[in-house]
């Protein structure tokens, strides 16, 4: 229940707005100065200090008044910059600050001149708007302010808010000394120390409750907001070192976003993952079963890479968790190294390297071959075994491909019937299949037996698809004559020691799982995977998502979503609709996707909703996971 006693009083710069007024004001009046960027700089630092109680309010503004430079005819201009720069989270909440316009106030040091076209726009008339005002000589220059207004003065707010006697709770919502002083005076009952734009120590460590952005202020206090569920308490765990980018994007967006370098074991994630929402993971971290139990909020799961092999991917479905991956932003990078791998075998390029290295000129072109004219097997015709046959193509080799599924070739690539007719006719043969645990020991003895004598062999699949003992076997008997692989049956959890087979024979390029680790794959990744996360956790869609039933969804219209996910067991849909029905909700919209054992249902209502309605959607029998967006 709202309690209609209560009084809200915001501060304005850094909180209404993303800036501070007055820098802004010097950033336009001093344009063409050659000492510009100076005193810019002395006006922020003498901001700050005012800002924090370091030095009085009054000599803060005396100070930066000298320093402007500024005309009465330059607020018009400061008014349109200000209006381009309200706090995001401010913007977005309008419709509070229209319903509870009778209760809000604000209360600044800064000036009415430039605030008070700014917060009439969000219904907040004049005689609620406590503020300094300019003093101007007879050419207009701004050269003082009103001395006898309290807020001119240092502990301004506290005589100000004294003043006004307001009745009820006062809650006060800013982002400096001067706002938590009024609480620590006690004629205010609660200070929230504003984040969103300026995080100040003294203002967080002084708080009754740091608020990152409106929603939150909103949330803890009841009251109508944009959002359900303010994205500062979506906590986000990102493993594995994951690019830059990603916590940047995901951070940007308001998520609580923690990052660990290195992966984590079983017993280990089991022990951070409660209150986690978000998991990001590379290849290393395994998300089983045991790990899905502990995780009480968890509602999606990112792959930053393509394979998900160290997801089990039912559980998440069954525990109503959607999964995410990365299918094509690596892709070139993989292909550009088996590129890059042919040409260095087919050209005998390592052994030569080791023998200049160790002081030995052997100058022959025996064992060196163009790559032009040579036939291209490629197991896999997936998105990076078809741009693998492009590019080989385009340098000169035949290509020929073999997959279990009906693949359209491209370019002149030929379709192998069998594994066996690919393995016989190629001079190269490099593997793109998929994690598929059926696919274990896919190339083994037999299949490199059916390769031509000869033949170059490439993995940058998945390790535990050939037969590594095999392997090494054909290359130490001469009958493949050199190979090149990236992955590897079992792969340490982080750098240390390895130890394979393969190591120390002649012609052979091993490199540590590197295949889609580039700069800009990784970039893409950092892109796409938060992209996906951000548009389920905001929007409920689905679109790409590995192990759940896909659903693209419009945009959001001044409407509630519900998001029902459930077993896909006959009469959910009916039982769903028959309880909307029954509270008398209105459909604007409705979709569902289904697959073998999930459904997933998601309806947007166009009117307020009584919260016993969501009580009972989540008791439906068969129902996984429930959530409400608006």
């Amino acid at each position: 229940m709202i309690d209609v006693a209560r009084k809200y009083v915001f501060d304005f710069d850094s909180t209404l707005t993303r800036v501070e007024a007055l820098d802004v004001l010097a950033e336009m009046t001093l344009e063409g100065n050659s000492n510009r960027n100076k005193i810019i700089d002395e006006i922020q630092t003498i901001t700050n200090l005012g800002i924090d109680g370091d030095i009085s309010f009054t000599e803060s503004l005396e100070r930066r008044i000298r320093l402007l430079n500024a005309n009465k005819s330059d607020l018009e201009g400061l008014v349109d910059e200000l209006r381009q720069k309200i706090s995001k989270s401010i913007a977005s909440n309008k419709e509070f600050f229209e319903k509870f316009s009778d209760d809000i106030y604000v209360i600044s040091c800064g000036f009415k001149e430039f605030i008070d076209p700014i917060v009439a726009e969000y219904n907040i008339p004049s005689e609620r708007v406590y503020a300094n005002t300019f003093t101007f000589d007879d050419e207009g220059m701004i050269v003082g302010f009103d001395e006898e207004n309290p807020l001119s003065q240092h502990n301004g707010k506290i005589e100000c808010l004294r003043q006004m006697n307001l009745e009820g709770e006062v809650q006060v919502i800013g982002d400096g000394y001067s706002d938590y002083v009024m609480r620590e005076a006690g004629i205010a009952d609660k200070f929230f120390a504003y984040t969103e734009n300026v995080h100040r120590e003294k203002a967080a460590n002084n708080a009754d409750h740091v608020t990152p952005n409106l929603d939150e202020f909103l949330f803890v206090n009841d009251l109508p907001r944009n959002i359900s569920y303010p994205k500062n308490r979506i906590k986000i765990l990102l493993l594995e070192n994951v690019h830059a980018d990603a916590f940047r994007n995901l951070s940007e967006d308001g998520f609580s976003v923690e990052l660990i370098k290195h992966s984590l074991s079983e017993e280990e994630l089991i022990k951070k993952i409660k209150g986690v929402h978000v998991l990001g993971i590379r290849s290393k971290t395994q998300v089983t079963e045991k790990v899905l139990e502990a995780a009480n909020k968890l509602l999606v799961v990112g792959a930053f890479c393509i394979g998900t092999t160290q997801i089990n991917l039912d559980a998440c479905r069954l525990k109503g968790v959607a999964v995410f991956n990365a299918p094509y932003s690596n892709t070139r990078s993989v292909v550009e190294l088996a590129i890059g791998e042919i040409i260095m075998l087919m050209r005998s390029v390592f052994p030569r390297s080791t023998e200049i290295h160790n002081g030995q000129w052997k100058k022959t072109a025996v064992g060196s071959r163009e790559v032009r004219g040579k036939n291209l097997g490629i197991i896999g015709y997936g998105n990076i075994g078809k741009q693998l046959s492009v590019l080989a193509e385009a340098i000169g080799m035949r290509v020929y491909y073999y997959d279990i599924d009906d693949k359209l070739a491209l370019g002149n690539a030929v379709k192998c019937n069998s594994l066996e007719d690919l393995l016989n006719v190629s001079d190269v043969v490099t593997l793109h299949i998929d994690d598929n645990k059926a696919n274990k020991n896919f190339i083994g003895e037999r299949e490199i037996n059916q390769m031509r004598d000869g033949a170059i062999f490439v993995n940058l699949a998945r390790g535990f698809v050939v037969d590594i003992p095999a392997l090494a076997s054909a290359l130490k008997s001469g009958k493949l004559s050199g190979a090149a692989i990236d992955v590897y049956p079992q792969e340490p959890r982080s750098n240390g020691d390895f130890y394979t087979e393969l190591q120390g024979l002649d012609n052979v390029i091993l490199t540590p799982h590197v295949g889609g680790s580039t700069e800009e794959a990784q970039r893409n990744i950092a892109d796409f995977v938060p992209n996906k996360i951000m548009d389920y956790v905001n929007s409920g869609s689905t679109v790409d998502a590995v192990n759940f039933p896909n659903i693209r969804l419009p945009k959001q219209n001044k409407a509630h979503r519900f998001l029902h996910i459930h077993k896909n067991v006959p009469g959910v849909m009916a039982k769903i609709n028959k309880v909307l029905a029954k509270y008398e909700m209105n459909i604007a919209g409705q979709y569902l996707s289904t697959d073998n054992e999930v459904g997933y249902v998601i309806t947007d209502l166009d009117k307020e909703y009584n919260k016993d309605v969501v009580k009972a959607l989540k008791k439906i029998e068969n129902t996984i996971k429930f959530r409400v967006l608006y």
